[in-house]
């Protein structure tokens, strides 16, 4: 066990209690004085664990070794009702077998005087010193025995020293006070009030326990948490030596459980000290917290009580259990729970509630308020649920989730409408998505459920409706899908039809379905001819847009819905992340632009309803917009405050493989295809696989294996991603060219490759969006050129390419810096190539899917200024030198349109069997074309054939 004595700064004897060099002065001298025959009355006073039987034991034997007779006595509550209990310990030792019941002392005669005769005698005889610790709990006849012997001191060499514990204060027949009569010359009166240790004094019993061992940071941390309290300084180091625990700052968190502990302990042990009123007064500083306030008291305070507040926070101060400060406050929490340890549940709940009614009455801080609702009952008031909201609101935008949600759970035991019931679990939802976000989705599928004992499906208010909505918007938006759908399909039932919160609601199912691990072969949610153009329907408008994209059917009828859905008018009316999908949609058009400004909005809303899942998604909508304009910078700055907003664990394990294929795309566009494929070796939670995003983490894993050299591998992920598409009728190149990466595995004369960048141009065209005409009409998949290709172009134009390009582009609004140059860039082979540009690639945006980069031709920047070359026969020739003529001052003939497609892919390395594939037409077919043109152009075949079309032609063709 520590030692809590040190050595005596004078002479030897007794070592001085650490701390307390002052008194032991004092009773040095008054030990010198009594041996001179003059009398003392001593009394030490403190809170309990101050360390007062401790410094009566110095007291004692430096009695003993100053030659003075010493007897004494320690009252305890369990003797207080035995009569003369004290007086006996005390004669006991002084005459040996006399006691207050034996025939010279009889037990029903004993009055005062007799009693204190005896010690007056043996005083008399040899100086004496009487000892009694904790006389608050004398008996009665023994405490009437010291008062008259304190009154009959003058003259006696006699020395009475009592202790007395605050916590139990004297009432006023208790003092033990000299006679009236006596001066101080004649009996030297002293009140010893123990003052607690000082920080000096902490780290003498620390370094006396660990010599040399302690940090000052430990130092610091006890004296401040130990209240320089001896008894809890005792505790508290020796559970540090039974664990084997050393003063360091390592062992902050041990010292901070030790010391509670044994305030605790502490705190059972002196509640048995007060009397019932000060005890309920206690209890209300203990429910009331850092807030008490003397109203406080007296409206929790339990009846009439003999003294007033102001008294009874007075008498309380000597328990050691109060803090400093100008409001009444318990020192530790550990105190305050254990002062309400032996109250009831209901009771204690009742006193918070009345505490609270209190703090709200008397118009004090939510955070008073909340404080004491935390630990009551329903109150069943609106004023308690708006004031936890509010709390919780501030709790959320400090960081500080774990207040917010108990806040939260608190609110939600309270008596509410149903409309408030949804809205608290979605805010509950919202602010435990960081730390759980499968009990947020727990959270959202309570909001959408019916109120616990509803009978059946019944139509919901308004205010009902429009609080599912949220919920189930945040469940879309995080790729929840597969529980919510029916709990959605359910919420949608219940409002009016027709109304905007029945359009949102059957939207968000219509992308649930959408985003299944498996759909059913022909599962169509929502056609787009389910939209009736009147704004309050915007929201299914939004997602008619947004599958009429991912089908590439109608370019232009996706861009009028998604226009119509992202209007001002409708904004009110369509969630925001119904909004990105319409965004999405734009994107995919071309538009990307306008989808970037509606995006900006999206995240506005998002920031403002603190919807993380939503920011999500249109952030990644928004890298999709950056990659189409060719920024790539600004693309993965997009995806950085996405990773930030929404971390990978925090997305639905539907959506898990989302961030991980755009992070490895965008690695693959540097040129890091080792960053790329350590990304995708990132382990997936369970349940990952199925839905579109696992068709961009394949798509992805098939770019990094095609770099990587491995073609089969390659290709096997590629068809399984198309197939994954297909089934859920995503055809559009523009979402991920799927085809035209698949065919860069086999060599160009290869069927499966042909078929497949036959079927990618044939959807290209007919989606009409600039960026998938550039990716479907290069050279090869991605802007690769076959071998020997860039050797045979020599700055050739673009051949019938060309010419498919202009007609595209001039039936289709192009927005940002695309050019036919740069959208054909990759058909001519530059001194320097650069880097491919992207293609994105992107899910569901409203059940964010990770939008997938492609590298490929068309990026949207523009390419370096240079002249065109124009083929033979198909246009005006440009101004400025040309080059020489096959038959030098002979025009060459004009070829027709078929013979000049034919005569271009021959020119770019393709076979009979391929051209013919490619055109859709026999190969017998393509034989006469390139007969007649090799007639027309005077050449004798397919070596001279590249260098004939770039000669210049002076007429169109017929």
């Amino acid at each position: 066990m520590p030692r809590t004595t040190a050595a005596p700064p004078g002479p030897g004897g007794p070592a001085v209690p650490v701390g307390r060099d002052a008194e032991d002065r004092l009773l040095r001298g008054l030990l010198a004085d009594l041996r001179r025959g003059r009398p003392a009355l001593v009394e030490v006073g403190g809170p309990p664990g101050i360390g007062r039987s401790t410094l009566l034991d110095h007291a004692a034997a430096l009695a003993t070794d100053a030659g003075v007779r010493v007897a004494a006595a320690a009252a305890s509550p369990e003797e207080t009702c035995l009569p003369h209990g004290i007086a006996a310990q005390l004669l006991g030792q002084l005459l040996p077998g006399t006691t207050p019941a034996a025939p010279d002392l009889p037990h029903d005669r004993a009055r005062p005087d007799e009693l204190c005769a005896a010690f007056l005698t043996a005083a008399r005889g040899r100086p004496l010193l009487l000892v009694v610790d904790d006389i608050q709990w004398t008996d009665t006849p023994s405490l009437r025995g010291l008062q008259a012997l304190a009154r009959r001191l003058a003259g006696v060499p006699l020395m009475l020293l009592t202790s007395r514990n605050g916590a139990a204060p004297p009432g006023p027949y208790d003092r033990i006070e000299p006679c009236p009569l006596a001066d101080g010359r004649s009996v030297a009166r002293h009140v010893l009030e123990l003052p607690p240790l000082s920080a000096e004094a902490v780290g003498r019993v620390l370094a006396d326990t660990w010599p040399g061992s302690v940090d000052p940071a430990f130092l610091a941390e006890a004296a401040r948490r130990l209240d320089g309290n001896p008894a809890l300084l005792r505790s508290v180091t020796a559970r540090f030596v039974r664990q084997g625990w050393t003063p360091r700052t390592a062992h902050l968190a041990d010292l901070a459980e030790s010391t509670a502990e044994a305030v605790r302990e502490r705190t059972v042990r002196t509640l048995p000290l007060l009397p019932g009123e000060l005890l309920g007064v206690l209890r209300a500083i203990a429910v009331a917290g850092p807030d008490c306030t003397p109203g406080l008291i007296e409206a929790l305070a339990p009846g009439p009580r003999a003294p007033g507040t102001a008294r009874a926070l007075s008498l309380l101060s000597g328990t050691g259990l109060l803090a400093d400060g100008p409001r009444p406050a318990l020192r530790s929490g550990a105190a305050a729970r254990a002062v309400l340890a032996g109250l009831g549940t209901e009771r204690r709940q009742e006193l918070h509630a009345r505490a609270a009614a209190w703090a709200h009455r008397a118009a004090l801080s939510d955070r008073a308020v909340t404080r004491m609702l935390l630990d009551s009952g329903p109150v069943g008031a609106p004023w308690a649920v708006a004031a936890l909201r509010r709390r919780a609101a501030e709790e959320r935008a400090a960081g500080r989730t774990a207040g917010a949600v108990r806040l939260l759970e608190r609110a939600l035991r309270e008596p509410v409408p149903e409309a408030l019931r949804v809205r608290l679990l979605t805010e509950l939802a919202t602010a435990v998505l960081r730390t759980g976000p499968d009990a947020a989705s727990r959270h959202l599928y309570r909001a959408l459920d019916p109120p616990p004992g509803a009978a059946g499906p019944a139509p919901a208010a308004p205010a009902t409706v429009r609080a599912r909505l949220r919920a189930a918007e945040l469940l879309v938006a995080r790729g929840d899908f597969l529980t919510p759908a029916a709990r959605i399909a359910r919420a949608a039932a219940g409002a009016e039809p027709g109304s905007a919160e029945h359009s949102g609601l059957r939207a968000l199912h219509a992308m649930a379905e959408l985003g299944r691990p498996d759909p059913e072969d022909g599962c169509v949610p929502l056609p787009a001819g389910t939209w009736s153009g009147r704004p309050e329907r915007a929201a299914e408008a939004a997602v008619a847009a947004w599958l009429t994209a991912q089908r590439g059917e109608d370019i232009g009828g996706a861009r009028a819905l998604a226009r119509a859905a992202l209007a001002p008018e409708a904004r009110a009316h369509v969630p925001p992340a119904v909004r990105a999908a319409a965004a999405h949609a734009l994107v995919l058009s071309g538009d990307t632009e306008e989808a970037r400004g509606a995006l900006d909005g999206i995240l506005v809303c998002a920031a403002r309803r603190d919807a993380r899942p939503v920011a999500g998604a249109a952030l990644l909508v928004t890298c999709v917009a950056e990659l189409w304009g060719g920024r790539d910078a600004a693309a993965s700055e997009a995806l950085d405050r996405c990773e930030e907003v929404m971390p990978p664990r925090l997305w639905h394990p539907l959506m898990s493989p989302a961030p991980l294929a755009l992070r490895a795309l965008l690695e693959l566009r540097r040129g890091d295809v080792d960053a790329a494929a350590r990304i995708l070796e990132t382990p997936l939670p369970p349940a990952a696989e199925g839905g579109l995003a696992w068709a961009h983490l394949l798509y992805a894993r098939g770019r990094v294996r095609l770099a990587s050299g491995e073609r089969d591998r390659a290709l096997a992920d590629l068809l399984e991603c198309g197939r994954r598409l297909l089934a859920r009728q995503a055809a559009n190149p523009a979402l991920l060219p799927w085809r035209s990466a698949a065919a860069r595995t086999r060599d160009p004369d290869d069927p499966l490759a042909v078929r497949l960048l036959a079927e990618e141009r044939r959807l290209a065209l007919r989606w009409g969006s600039p960026l998938a005409l550039a990716t479907a009409l290069a050279p090869r998949p991605g802007g690769a050129t076959p071998p020997g290709a860039a050797a045979r172009a020599g700055g050739r134009a673009a051949g019938w390419r060309y010419r498919q390009a202009l007609v595209a582009l001039g039936t289709a609004s192009v927005t940002g810096q695309l050019t036919v140059d740069s959208l054909l860039a990759a058909d001519r082979t530059p001194a320097h190539p650069a880097p491919p540009a992207p293609h994105p690639g992107t899910p569901a945006p409203a059940a964010p899917r990770d939008p997938r980069p492609h590298s490929g031709p068309g990026s949207g920047r523009p390419g370096p200024a240079r002249r065109t070359p124009h083929a033979v026969g198909r246009g005006p020739a440009p101004a400025g030198p040309q080059p020489p003529s096959a038959s030098a001052g002979t025009a060459p003939a004009r070829l027709t349109d078929a013979e000049y497609r034919v005569a271009a892919l021959a020119a770019d390395g393709l076979p009979n069997r391929a051209i013919a594939g490619e055109l859709a037409v026999t190969p017998r077919t393509v034989e006469q074309h390139l007969t007649k043109a090799y007639r027309k152009l005077g050449i004798r075949g397919r070596p001279q054939l590249a260098a004939a079309l770039e000669r210049p032609a002076t007429e169109e063709p017929t």
